[in-house]
């Protein structure tokens, strides 16, 4: 007999689209993964039945490509993400499926349906994977074994599809802990406002941070103003590298000694922030606006 399990065809699977399958992925473990239960309710099928089909082929899914969650991310999955309310008071400890488990789930489960459901979940994970890999950066502080859901409603549709048109609405205050898509939106959104210059002073500058800033307007100039024993002959190539590369956008790096707050200048307004930009979204930090002195009163300082 065959260890597989049909699905129902129905045509409620045109409601799932790449925006909405996108806001079920979470990183756990540091891994991009889908719930048993979502997967179920994508393929339309009961979540016991689906990972019965799932056990039935036990071979066919080693722990990179399922795993079992533990009671302790159980919960965190609980206090994150609403729809896992009903987990609360249950024993279950529910699976996580990676990308490859869901490529593997074509050869547990069958029909048009779970085809098509397929295509799209992998779609949905490429899609999610190009954005993660063009914005390394801000991922790069996820620890291991920290759970955080890498969506929340409407968040991955607003950052996919208005990112690059300047429609998001300013936020300054205070972050926290894992608002790092909040924190890079911000970023963007005043990078993109400048018109003629941008003055980064901050302690510790990276490549990947100095990447955030090729999305400025043309010919806006970016001088940058780190403590010099991070103005490694690293950086300085970076630097060097990234002129070569946009020579209409020059980034002059300087050296500064007596700052231990970071400031982004835009143009004219001067905006401080409580954290180093590398670190954002890492701990609690808040963005201000300084309106007590001119943008060039403190550039004159910089000395």
């Amino acid at each position: 007999m065959e260890n597989r399990i049909a699905v129902l065809e129905n045509s409620g699977i045109q409601n799932y689209t790449q925006e909405s399958i996108q806001n079920r992925i979470l990183t756990i473990r540091g891994q991009q993964v889908i719930m048993d239960s979502d997967l179920a309710e994508f393929y339309q099928v009961k979540t016991i039945a689906f990972n019965q089909a799932v056990k039935r082929n036990e071979s066919r899914f080693p722990e990179r490509y399922r795993f079992q969650l533990t009671e302790t991310e159980k919960l965190e999955l609980i206090t994150n993400c609403d729809r896992f309310k009903n987990l609360k008071h249950s024993s279950y400890l529910p699976f996580a499926f990676t990308e490859q488990g869901v490529t593997q789930l074509s050869a547990v489960l069958r029909s048009n349906v779970a085809i098509e459901m397929s295509i799209r979940i992998n779609d949905a994970f490429h899609a999610l994977r190009k954005f993660i890999i063009a914005n390394a950066g801000i991922f790069q502080r996820l620890e291991a074994v920290e759970l955080k859901q890498i969506a929340t409603d409407e968040k991955i549709n607003n950052i996919l599809s208005r990112l690059d048109d300047g429609s998001l609405k300013q936020k300054l205050g205070v972050f926290f802990d894992g608002q790092m898509f909040d924190a890079f939106v911000l970023v963007e959104e005043l990078i993109k406002k400048a018109n003629r210059r941008i003055i980064l002073i901050d302690d510790y500058l990276t490549a990947s941070l100095l990447q955030r800033f090729h999305n400025r307007n043309q010919g806006v100039t970016l001088d940058c103003y780190v403590k010099t024993r991070f103005a490694t002959e690293s950086l300085i190539q970076a630097v060097d590298q990234y002129n070569i590369q946009f020579p209409n956008e020059p980034t002059i790096l300087h050296t500064f000694e007596s700052s231990h707050d970071r400031w982004l200048i835009i143009d004219e307004t001067i905006y401080h922030f409580g954290a180093s930009l590398k670190d954002l979204g890492k701990r609690w930090f808040s963005v201000d606006i300084i309106t007590e002195h001119s943008a060039d009163e403190l550039l004159s300082r910089l000395v």
